[in-house]
């Protein structure tokens, strides 16, 4: 059998015929085994020349590479001549260098873009003061600062005149943006960080998109205290459901799924308070939301119930864990 599938691996003909006659299940399996050979030529070819046109498409492209280098995740993005985001990816590494080389090797290489086509790198967010120089891999490269770039990404993504922009990464900050002027009016400690850290407490889980998940299951009212369950009054200007106390009735028969829900519930409702407060003394009526915890599925619905509450509407832009990334580029695009 060892020669049969020898000859078989050579496409020998002549071979395989006579094997065909001496032993019929020898040819079963000689057909199996060129049958999968010839998918597997044709799946590298198809997946070759798909190389070959991405190759040639990108061809005359002058893009431009912003890069958020966090605490513990690096982000890049690639503009093309349009400002147009084509290509994201996301890294972690407990090295933030190593990180910042090995997401854009990648980025490029994942998406057919050479080094001769990119003529900017952006850099930004906290772990970019490590990066000393003005290259990266001989390619130029500059820096932003954290509070513009993301100022910036929300009216560029909103298409706002005027916005407050909330990123929700390890923690939240607060920016008011307003054509080209980006005001950092603060920031809160509760953020993904918070999240993090209360799951793998409570639930023993530190995956965001695991806690997420669980939280789909998950009956919030059997975790926060409710107003209307401390008043029998209307003489409260606050509707019956707002919450009065976050974790303030949680029980021992409560679930994973439950805890999981007042978590997530407890940094929305944080940072979207915090963010309404911001524009108490402006004419913004549109909050942009933007890092990776407002990309989660409960953001949508968890975030536009404090709007509702107070007025205001929560927007949560495509690529919105991108959006340091992506304002950093913009930024320094025409540079």
């Amino acid at each position: 059998m060892t020669h049969c599938c020898k000859y078989a691996a050579r496409g020998s003909a002549d071979r395989a015929e006579v094997w065909r006659r001496a032993e019929p299940h020898c040819y079963v399996k000689i057909n199996i085994l060129y049958n999968n050979m010839s998918k597997c030529y044709t799946m590298n070819h198809k997946k070759r020349r798909q190389n070959a046109l991405l190759w040639e498409k990108n061809g005359d492209m002058n893009v431009v590479l912003g890069v958020d280098i966090g605490g513990s995740t690096t982000k890049i993005v690639a503009l093309n001549e349009k400002k147009e985001c084509i290509a994201t990816l996301q890294v972690k590494a407990a090295d933030q260098i190593t990180a910042l080389y090995g997401a854009i090797g990648n980025l490029l290489y994942s998406n057919r873009i050479s080094f001769d086509q990119v003529r900017k790198i952006v850099l930004t967010g906290v772990g970019s003061s490590q990066v000393e120089g003005g290259s990266i891999y001989d390619i130029p490269s500059c820096k932003v600062n954290e509070f513009e770039a993301i100022g910036h990404s929300g009216l560029i993504m909103s298409g706002l005149d005027e916005t407050l922009v909330i990123s929700m990464g390890t923690g939240t900050a607060f920016v008011h943006a307003r054509n080209d002027v980006y005001e950092h009016i603060g920031g809160s400690g509760v953020g993904g960080g918070t999240l993090i850290g209360l799951a793998t407490k409570m639930l023993g889980e530190s995956d965001v998109t695991a806690v997420a998940e669980l939280a789909k299951g998950g009956d919030v009212t059997k975790v926060d205290l409710g107003i209307n369950e401390i008043s029998n009054t209307d003489t409260t200007a606050l509707p019956s459901y707002v919450t009065a106390s976050n974790f303030g009735k949680i029980k021992n028969n409560v679930t994973n799924a439950d805890i999981a829900l007042g978590i997530l519930n407890m940094v929305y409702q944080t940072a979207g308070m915090l963010a309404v407060f911001a524009c108490r003394n402006t004419d913004i009526k549109t909050i942009v939301a933007t890092g990776s915890v407002a990309t989660l599925p409960q953001a949508e619905e968890l975030l536009g119930a404090v709007g509702d509450l107070c007025g205001v509407k929560f927007i949560i832009p495509k690529e919105a864990q991108y959006a340091t990334a992506i304002g950093a580029a913009s930024l320094r695009f025409d540079d």
